[in-house]
């Protein structure tokens, strides 16, 4: 069984920044590895640890900036890696369409067994994309997964979905899938100094839109970024600090000046 992880460098983003045009200056970012796709990393990697899938690949969508969050995922146990990335992308917003469109192309090269993605991305937070490529390669697919167990000789993978009220759903799955992860599925490993070591020697294939069949015309998504501000505060908060008689004092002051009488 062959496990397609997809993995995403997402931006982070400090209390001060400044903004250009539409987007955040650079150097008010720092990049990372987006939290929920660490999660379905390390389920990819258990999977090939109890001997249910012959091979674990991670794939990212991201300038060369990001092989450093995906050698993350080779350090963790992924077996090889797969970065797609073009002049054209970079020009582009990439909305859920433009990625389906790109981690389909790679679906139809690495025919995998199973696809995990993070749930969501810290960053954008569109929460679509694994449910949208599972619509297009026309994989089954379960979303908000947070306990798996696969049963490779039946096909099946029984999975528990987090849904709305804290009400969970356990349910079975025919593989091939796609199942996106959520937190608390497992707890992601550190990375080991010699896990870090040998992912320096694991393959990561870098491929341009051409390689995988696309073209520029592609990745021209339907959305398009007008504007970008920082939000004004519309409230004000005060943080009372000092020792608990300090603070009942301040917060008594506050109440009077509110109007709120004992």
């Amino acid at each position: 069984m062959k496990v397609l992880v997809t993995v995403k460098e997402v931006a982070e983003v400090g209390d001060d920044f400044a903004i250009e045009g539409t987007e955040i200056a650079e150097s008010d970012l720092e990049y990372d590895l987006n939290e929920w796709d660490d999660y379905a990393i390390e389920a990819g990697v258990r999977l090939a640890e109890d001997g249910i899938a012959d091979e674990v690949v991670a794939l990212t969508i991201g300038p060369e900036r990001s092989e450093e969050t995906i050698r993350m995922a080779l350090a963790k146990g992924a077996d090889r890696a797969v970065r797609v990335w073009d002049d054209a992308i970079a020009e582009a917003f990439l909305d859920v369409d433009t990625k389906v469109d790109l981690l389909e192309a790679v679906v139809d090269e690495e025919d995998p067994d199973l696809v995990l993605t993070g749930v969501q991305a810290a960053d954008d937070a569109f929460g679509a994309t694994g449910v949208a490529l599972a619509d297009r390669i026309g994989f089954e697919h379960a979303a908000v997964v947070n306990d798996l167990d696969l049963d490779a000789d039946a096909g099946v993978a029984n999975v528990r979905r987090e849904l709305e009220g804290g009400v969970e759903e356990l349910t079975e799955v025919d593989v091939p899938a796609v199942l996106t992860v959520q937190t608390g599925i497992n707890e992601p490993r550190y990375a080991s100094l010699r896990g870090i070591r040998q992912a320096q020697r694991k393959e990561i294939a870098t491929k341009d839109l051409a390689d995988i069949g696309l073209s520029p015309d592609d990745v021209e998504g339907a959305l398009t970024v007008t504007n970008m501000y920082e939000p004004e505060s519309e409230s004000d908060a005060e943080i009372i600090e000092g020792d608990p008689g300090e603070a009942a004092g301040r917060l008594a002051e506050v109440l009077r000046e509110k109007g709120v009488d004992a």
